[in-house]
């Protein structure tokens, strides 16, 4: 079945037009060719295409970056890397299948590719628990890129959640700590460690795997400390406020890469990742091997201290001068 947004509605009536006219030709307008109106149809609808979906507004991107068709973790794998051999489990409680990750190769460089994992259905978002990743999905995680670090692999993660899971279990077994650990682990692995973020990046959630040397971000995802419905929940009362949350909290790609918070912005096809998941893996591909040749050239050292710095530089602010009295 077809998952329409709001947004999209006018063009997917123009579409419906024009494939009941090729299924029905005898329809078309007189005194005027069937070509020729199957022509005027379609560049009403690329015209269409082209105005929606270049003026789209910040609460539309992450309504986008939550489509159901759009790629996902294992989809990039499948697409951009080669030789993916997942690994599974912990070795401390479980195996978390909301995060998935294994050695694989990006090119001819061999990696450790590591990251969050939503379901296309029901039985599969059970599975996966919809994307949101226990404590051991996170130690998991952690495991792998250790591994990677003492064989001197680079870490690829590929951010795509709502947020780490809030329920007792993982509260009983330390969400917090085991997120925490993440982040300061990360900052210390000497291997050159990459972070995209190709849909939903939430909170803690996708900072768990997210402490990396390059950030960057497809076009049309997001990556903010809360969603916008818990946002708009807190400061409007009203989760029927999240548009205007999603816009007061920059939480899109160009608003991202104003604020220096991602390096790099990864450009999608017209009208989101899910029109052509083959090539927006190949446009990932080409900037995942760039970033890593750069980051790869630097001494360990240098490496070391270029991530310590990019992170502590966020969530700067000023204040206003003292009144003159």
């Amino acid at each position: 079945m077809k998952h329409q947004l709001d947004f999209e509605k006018p063009i997917d009536e123009l579409q419906r037009k024009l494939e009941d006219l090729r299924q029905h030709p005898e329809t078309h307008a007189l005194g005027i060719s069937f070509e020729e109106e199957m022509r005027m149809l379609e560049k009403k609808i690329e015209a269409l295409k082209r105005q929606v979906y270049s003026d789209l507004t910040p609460w539309q991107r992450v309504q986008l970056a939550r489509h159901p068709r759009r790629p996902y973790t294992l989809d990039y794998i499948h697409h951009a890397f080669t030789g993916f051999e997942e690994l599974h489990g912990d070795r401390l409680f479980g195996d978390d299948r909301a995060v998935v990750g294994g050695f694989a190769r990006l090119g001819d460089q061999r990696v450790m590719v590591i990251g969050t994992q939503k379901g296309r259905d029901t039985k599969e978002n059970i599975l996966r628990n919809f994307g949101s990743a226990h404590p051991e999905g996170y130690r998991k995680a952690l495991r792998l890129m250790r591994m990677a670090d003492k064989f001197g692999l680079p870490v690829i993660t590929l951010i795509d959640t709502a947020g780490a899971y809030p329920g007792i279990g993982a509260e009983q077994r330390h969400i917090a700590e085991a997120i925490a650990v993440n982040l300061r682990e990360m900052m210390l692995f000497e291997v050159p460690i990459i972070a995209c973020v190709i849909g939903e990046g939430g909170s803690g959630g996708a900072l768990g795997i997210g402490v990396a040397d390059r950030v960057l971000i497809l076009e049309n995802s997001y990556y903010s400390v809360i969603s916008p419905e818990g946002c708009a929940a807190i400061l409007w009362k009203d989760r029927k406020a999240s548009p205007e949350a999603a816009a007061a909290l920059k939480i899109t790609a160009s608003d991202l890469l104003r604020l220096g918070l991602v390096d790099d912005v990864v450009a999608e096809p017209l009208g989101g990742a899910h029109h052509d998941a083959v090539k927006t893996a190949a446009t990932l591909k080409e900037a995942l091997l760039r970033h890593l040749k750069q980051v790869a050239s630097l001494t360990t050292s240098a490496r070391l201290e270029g991530r310590y710095r990019k992170f502590r530089g966020f969530g700067q602010f000023t204040e206003p001068a003292e009144p003159v009295a």
